[in-house]
């Protein structure tokens, strides 16, 4: 037996045992001959004490003398309490210390290449060089740990309501839509390849025509896309769910108990805005946020003020509305916070909005002795009393507008907001505010002229088939999609399934893809659809960006065992490594040499 206990579990009712304990060395002190050892594991931290008058063997003190930081070693020794005035109450095992008799050391460590401790400042190329050594660490093994919990919260929470967990297969076909796919070239197939899934889409809608009516899977995803803060290179994992014989309220029934039970148990000291989530159509999150995915833990709407704009002297405001754009205004509370913005931090919210493709941010303070702005010459008093009657701004407060087209405004203005939001704290980093985003547009128009999907094209139009009817604009066409927002991170995304085929090749049609693309494309659902399909449902929460909002991370690579870097590299293992020429040919695949341009 290597340990009886673990570096965790020893307390005052341990004193007295003999124990053995097998651990990490964490730090040495020799005070004059009695040395002392601080043992680390996954589980805490344990006070060794070598002293020769209290049975510790010469062989263990020289053991102990050799000893450095990150050694593996081995302990029996006899549990007492610390010392009067000692003890720590900042570990569990605070009260007591072992007193070693026996030692042994298993194995040996070179100088670590950063510190392993709980505030470590190492740069995250060493820690992800040496990943192995960080997990480690407190912080980062927590996270691992949470990550199990949550793993094991979803799996118990939807088979108790039903749900079938199903694993549909990693190695697939290509999908012609979305990111890119990352393609894995067949031995046995000369010429052919298979792809790793974006997302299990097609298996599970296969599953709901094979009577599957709820099925379930924490499913692992392959994108080739380039990395970002809320996204991960490569690989990632989302709570898939479909069901059959569902509406859109059907479905909200499942992810709404499902989000609110999550949060209850597995962050009690966080809290939510609402219990019940608000809702807003696409259009409306664009018009009111500036965004598809809006932190509604904070105010900050925008107003919009086209009409009482539109004879304005300012000509900015009278321009923008009779190129058939908007003008839009959000206050900010200064009144509730820290007041009025200093002319340095009006310059970076300038700056934000430049950057967005504004020309400038227009603004209006409200003080004591009433508004200040060097706009407000070209203002009416009825502008004002517009402004004041929808905004009531206090002293304290100031007024920022856009003015322009109205994509561009609302993107300006979302963008500013945000960063008013992290500049001066408008948030509680405790609560947490989901919202539903509906009735995404099915269709966008590209710059020559065609048109492409906006999001999923499996799902079901307003309308059914009667949405496709002919002479419809196809920019009206709005879909039975859904996204859900938490804290302004996108975390779910859904849609009400098309199972009617007719209408499925109507939808297609408009982008430039007959029937007869859509069976040599999606030929496995077009076939089966043939069979009998259930109407039916589902969504997809983002595992690891709901895990990163939950542990309060702001890159996501922190909450993986594993992470790729930024660069989506794999720096421990070395990957992406370039292949031997073997297996080159045993694979049929030549590499052409790039050449720079």
């Amino acid at each position: 037996m290597h340990r009886s206990h673990t570096c965790g579990e020893l307390t005052a009712k341990n004193i007295g045992q003999t124990v053995t304990l097998s651990a990490w060395v964490a730090n040495r002190r020799d005070h004059g001959g009695v040395i002392f050892i601080d043992m680390r594991d996954r589980y805490g931290i344990t006070q060794t004490v070598y002293d020769p008058e209290c049975g510790a063997t010469p062989e263990s003190i020289r053991l102990a003398e050799s000893y450095r930081s990150e050694y593996v070693v081995k302990v029996t020794g006899l549990v007492r309490a610390r010392p009067d005035g000692q003890n720590n109450d900042k570990l569990v095992t605070g009260d007591i210390e072992v007193v070693v008799h026996h030692a042994e050391i298993f194995s040996e460590s070179k100088l670590p290449p950063f510190e392993i401790d709980d505030f470590s400042q190492a740069n995250e190329e060493i820690r992800l060089k040496h990943r192995y050594l960080d997990l480690r660490r407190k912080p980062v093994f927590e996270t691992i740990e949470f990550r199990a919990r949550m793993n094991r919260f979803t799996r118990d929470w939807f088979s108790d309501h039903g749900f079938l967990e199903v694993q549909t297969p990693i190695f697939t076909a290509s999908s012609p839509e979305g990111a890119r796919d990352f393609l894995i070239p067949s031995r046995l197939h000369h010429g052919k390849f298979y792809a790793l899934p974006q997302a299990p889409q097609q298996y599970k809608q296969l599953l709901m025509v094979g009577g599957v009516d709820k099925y379930f899977q924490i499913a692992p995803c392959f994108r080739d896309e380039d990395p970002r803060a809320d996204r991960h290179s490569c690989e990632f994992y989302q709570i898939d769910c479909e069901m059959s014989f569902v509406e859109q309220e059907d479905i909200f029934e499942v992810a709404e108990p499902f989000a609110r039970d999550l949060i209850a148990n597995m962050v009690p000291h966080k809290r939510l805005k609402s219990v019940v989530f608000p809702r807003y159509t696409h259009s409306e999150s664009i018009d009111t946020f500036g965004s598809d995915k809006p932190d509604v833990r904070f105010d900050m709407h925008f107003e919009d003020f086209g009409e009482d704009f539109r004879d304005s002297g300012f000509s900015v405001f009278a321009q923008a509305v009779r190129d058939g754009g908007v003008v839009k205004a959000m206050k900010y509370e200064g009144s509730k916070g820290k007041g009025i913005m200093s002319r340095s931090e009006i310059d970076t919210m300038t700056a934000v909005a430049q950057a967005e493709g504004a020309k400038g941010l227009a603004y209006i303070i409200y003080e004591a002795e009433g508004p200040r702005s060097p706009i407000l010459k070209f203002f009416t008093g009825n502008e004002l009393a517009a402004l004041e009657a929808r905004f009531a701004p206090k002293p304290g407060d100031m007024i920022f507008f856009g003015a322009g087209e109205r994509k561009l405004v609302c993107k300006v203005l979302g963008k500013v907001r945000l960063a008013m939001r992290d500049a001066f704290g408008l948030v509680d980093k405790n609560e947490i505010a989901f919202a539903w985003i509906t009735d995404f547009p099915m269709y966008e128009l590209k710059d020559d002229g065609t048109y492409d999907f906006e999001h999923n094209p499996f799902s079901m139009p307003h309308g059914g088939v009667d949405a496709f009817k002919e002479g419809v604009d196809p920019l009206s066409i709005y879909g039975c999609q859904y996204d859900l927002a938490c804290n302004g991170y996108e975390v779910l995304s859904g849609s009400v399934r098309n199972h009617n085929i007719a209408a499925l090749v109507k939808a297609f049609e408009i982008v430039g893809k007959g029937e007869e693309e859509v069976k040599a494309k999606f030929g496995a659902v077009y076939n089966a659809f043939q069979y009998g399909v259930p109407p039916h449902g589902g969504f997809a929460f983002g595992f690891d960006r709901l895990l990163m909002i939950l542990k309060d991370e702001t890159n996501i690579r922190e909450i993986y065992a594993f992470p790729k870097s930024g660069k989506a590299e794999d720096t421990m293992m070395e990957a992406p490594t370039a292949i031997d020429e073997k297996q080159l040919r045993e694979l049929h695949i030549k590499v052409r040499e790039h050449k720079a341009k």
